[in-house]
């Protein structure tokens, strides 16, 4: 609908005026009043429609009513979909009540809470308004077990619940069903345009995980029939994926891994499976590959969409009851809040994934893992001391690990380099960079080359710190390498940032005649325009 600006005696564009009309005039079928229904005219919108050469007519009047349009018929498509649910009016509001009260956590909105006249209103025509088309959708995703959006059930598009908190109540399966796809590219849309921010990032309380690791009540009715075979082929499939994200970036293959978990994961999950032991490892294998789609997401700089499939992760990890990897997930999400500056966020998310059984059954190189990222937190909310004593710990931690000990597919890429790299992120927060350059140094030598990306996002970090210490040229010869990397294949926004920040620390040294910095920037810029 076109809202047309008028003057006082109703003119509108085109130089035609009209007088203005009265409640008298409305015609009924737009908005009668009848029992039980009591509008508020709030306001009159009026869209004009050219008739004949040159002719305007009013064709079409709305109402604003208790904070939403009324349409014009009855919501057929609503009416369809709570007849395929066999809810009543009054089991309708019960499941939408249940759904808010999950997802506000007390918080009062509009529509925050209903009862069946709502539902009578909404299937009528009255559009419903706020926060209620996404809670309706969801309520009806969960009981029909596919995903309903706004538009299937006849509803005006509204700000969705992912705008604030997470969703930890949602069903996993729904989520996994909707990854890559046009939904999904939906969702992306609407959380890239601000949507990760601190309510984000809220975790549900201890008692959720207990909620999680029971067994859902349809489980294994159906489906095919599901081994440890095919747990095999997923871990090995994650495993794959995992490493070429190490070597090429996050841009490279997400989008096969997104089909593989929406589809062929996603069967197995509705599937049939031999014992308890096989469904649990199944769903702890889906979750590592959700992880790994997260992982990809969030190092290609698409954050909203890898806080969501870090939610999805987590779900499908607790779920499994698998605390270890619960942690490991809770992990990657306090580096992406930390690395988009959400510092006391991060903190929280990083004691989770270190508290209770996430990191006291969890192997020794993975409890390298979350106790440095949770060291690299409380340097970056100026807790000295305890950072210090996390980073011993970690050190401690992977010392302890050996062959002797099996240890997760998904920490391979975690050793000394990688614990020399958080380290020193750990100290150049702590404002140590003398010897946060030691130890990115160290990463450096250390790392193997099937490692290239997380390669060159080190040498970046390291010639950040080196240009801190008023190491010109020396930085300058540390980006290079990083430039090199970027042209040999690697296709990652955080390798990319590293570019980005890189000439924003040279711009004072432009004027000044440095040969090194003139070639390097010049090169920087070239590369920058290939990848954007």
């Amino acid at each position: 609908m076109v809202n047309v600006v008028k003057d006082r005696a109703g003119a509108v564009p085109g130089g035609a005026t009209h007088p203005k009309p009265l409640l008298s005039d409305v015609p009924s079928t737009y908005g009668y009043r009848t029992a039980g229904q009591r509008l508020r005219w709030t306001r009159i919108r009026f869209r004009i429609a050219v008739a004949g050469a040159g002719r305007r007519t009013w064709s079409d009047i709305a109402f604003d009513a208790g904070g939403g349009g009324v349409a014009r018929e009855r919501n057929e498509r609503l009416a369809a979909l709570l007849l395929e649910a066999g809810w009543t009016r009054a089991q309708t509001a019960t499941a939408y009540n249940r759904v808010t009260a999950e997802t506000l956590n007390g918080e009062v909105r509009e529509n925050s809470r209903i009862g069946r006249s709502h539902v009578s209103m909404w299937v009528a025509g009255t559009r419903p308004s706020g926060i209620a088309p996404a809670i309706l959708c969801e309520a009806l995703s969960r009981r029909l077990k596919r995903a309903i959006t706004p538009q299937e059930a006849g509803l005006a598009a509204s700000t969705s619940p992912a705008h604030g908190a997470l969703d930890w109540h949602g069903d996993p399966l729904i989520a996994l069903k909707n990854v890559g796809s046009g939904l999904d590219t939906d969702r992306r849309r609407l959380l890239r345009d601000g949507v990760y921010s601190a309510a984000a990032l809220v975790l549900p309380d201890e008692t959720w995980w207990e909620e999680m690791s029971r067994p859902p009540a349809d489980a294994g009715a159906g489906g095919r029939r599901a081994g440890q075979g095919d747990v095999q082929t997923v871990q090995e499939l994650t495993l794959a994926f995992s490493r070429m994200d190490q070597r090429r970036g996050g841009g490279h293959g997400r989008r096969a891994v997104d089909e593989y978990l929406r589809h062929e994961a996603l069967d197995f999950l509705r599937g049939r499976f031999t014992d308890e032991q096989s469904r649990r490892a199944m769903f702890s294998a889906t979750a590592e590959l959700a992880y790994v789609s997260g992982w990809m997401a969030f190092d290609n700089s698409e954050h909203a969409v890898a806080l969501q499939r870090f939610n999805t992760a987590v779900k499908l990890a607790a779920r499994a009851g698998d605390a270890p990897l619960s942690g490991h997930i809770l992990r990657a999400m306090a580096h992406q809040a930390l690395d988009l500056g959400f510092r006391r966020e991060a903190l929280r998310i990083a004691q989770a994934s270190v508290h209770g059984q996430r990191y006291a059954a969890a192997t020794p190189r993975e409890r390298a893992l979350l106790g440095v990222v949770h060291a690299r937190t409380l340097a970056a909310n100026d807790r000295r001391h305890e950072a210090a004593r996390a980073l011993l710990r970690a050190e401690d931690d992977l010392s302890n690990a050996h062959d002797g000990i099996r240890e997760p597919d998904r920490t391979f890429f975690f050793g000394e380099a990688s614990l020399a790299h958080e380290t020193a992120c750990t100290l150049r927060d702590l404002g140590d960079h003398q010897r946060a350059v030691k130890e990115f140094r160290r990463s450096v030598r250390t790392r193997g080359a099937a490692f290239r990306r997380t390669h060159a996002v080190t040498l970046g970090y390291l010639g950040a710190t080196q240009i801190a210490q008023g190491a010109v040229e020396e930085a300058c010869a540390t980006w290079t390498s990083v430039l090199d990397a970027m042209e040999d294949g690697i296709h990652s926004g955080r390798a990319r940032r590293t570019v980005v920040d890189m000439r924003h620390l040279l711009s004072p040294y432009r004027k000044r005649g440095i040969r090194a910095v003139t070639a390097l920037d010049a090169r920087a810029a070239t590369c920058l325009a290939q990848v954007d």
